[in-house]
């Protein structure tokens, strides 16, 4: 095996990651629109886009 990895499975990883950060973060937006939280439903509403958006960025860029 070769010292620098190999480079489908650190992908592979990569896209695992951002699948189920895609997950959390659609359930957790799903969570805070339906269900009164009160005055954090801005700061939840951003942490889930954010995690959205961090997820997508992992399916989206490929490892070196």
């Amino acid at each position: 095996m070769s010292e620098e990895g190999d480079p489908f499975w650190a992908s592979l990883y990569e896209r695992v990651f951002g699948l189920i950060l895609i997950i959390i973060g659609a359930a957790l937006l799903y969570i805070t629109v339906t269900t009164e939280v009160g005055g954090f439903s801005i700061l939840f509403g951003f942490l889930s886009t954010v995690l959205i958006i961090v997820g997508i960025f992992l399916l989206l860029i490929k490892p070196q």
